[in-house]
């Protein structure tokens, strides 16, 4: 192989489910894999931002990377991906390691995120290692750059530094930066790499600039729209009209931040799922506030 493994398409930023006791919820993460599925989503990533990640012992992630690995059996094709990246480099070495040994596809991986005036130099010796000790020559690492919640930006230099060192094993980037220009940017550094937009807004601007698809936290419930835009795409089709349902959905959802607590609400009125709690600091919003958004997305999605 000389390329890195494509990951291309509609990814569900997933939520993760959880009990009473705010232990995760194993059981329902097969049946929600199965709903995106079911939906058009070719994949999916777990325990990114809106799966709350960081929130999670390093146990607790590596269960539910092993029980999202069951929709495999009945979805063979369905990408997974792990959310990774710790400030510890071990940690994180770990969870990669725990990813691919049971079947994920791939890992995005975030920048250690404590030390926010970290080099350059100090960057690409991390993933170096991480990479080097974790990702199987088969496997694929795509740098998570997300600078608004991160605070350590991934910049096109360090791309392409990792790209040339690891032309197979770094696969590209989840871009969640929301800037076009660096979209645009990354497809021109990284012409063999994945580059997965982390803003539902900019699915056609993407695609047409380049990008691979997307990984977004509205496609937990807007997976279809954002499949029909990929596929009129890819057909050269007219996305206009879709991809304003996309917006005006993306502009419900911003009324209520964070996403984890608007999703598990919003799943729940829309789609019947359970109203999972959410991990502290997060707290869920109230219930005339989630129905408001309901109807408002049901009229939109009708």
């Amino acid at each position: 192989m000389t390329q890195p493994p494509q990951m291309k398409g509609v990814f569900v930023a997933a939520v993760t489910p959880l009990k009473a006791d705010l232990c995760p919820d194993l059981a329902a993460i097969p049946p929600l894999l199965d709903f995106y599925a079911k939906r058009g989503a070719h994949g999916a990533l777990l325990l990114g931002t809106t799966g709350e990640g960081p929130s999670f012992s390093q146990q607790e992630r590596e269960a539910i990377f092993t029980a999202g690995a069951e929709i495999k059996t009945s979805w063979p094709d369905f990408k997974l991906l792990a959310g990774t990246g710790t400030p510890s480099l071990d940690a994180t070495i770990q969870l990669n390691k725990t990813a691919f040994d049971i079947g994920f596809d791939g890992v995005v991986t975030l920048p250690p995120y404590y030390f926010r005036t970290v080099t350059e130099e100090g960057l690409f010796a991390w993933f170096s290692l991480v990479i080097d000790s974790s990702v199987p020559s088969d496997g694929c690492l795509l740098g998570y750059h997300f600078p608004q919640i991160s605070g350590v930006p991934l910049s096109q230099s360090l791309l392409t530094q990792l790209a040339d060192k690891y032309p197979v094993r770094f696969g590209g980037i989840k871009d969640s930066s929301g800037d076009l220009n660096h979209t645009q940017n990354a497809v021109r550094a990284l012409p063999e790499q994945s580059i997965l937009i982390g803003n539902d807004r900019l699915m056609t601007a993407g695609l047409q600039a380049g990008s691979s698809g997307c990984i977004t936290a509205a496609a937990n419930l807007i997976s279809p729209q954002l499949r029909k835009v990929y596929d009129d795409f890819h057909i050269r089709e007219n996305t206009s009209a879709t991809q304003a349902i996309v917006n005006a959905a993306r502009d419900v959802l911003e009324t209520l931040m964070p996403f984890p607590a608007a999703l598990k609400g919003l799943l729940s009125e829309l789609f019947g799922f359970p109203r999972w709690p959410l991990k502290p600091p997060l707290v869920p919003f109230r219930e005339a506030e989630i129905n408001a958004a309901a109807g408002k997305l049901a009229e939109i999605l009708e």
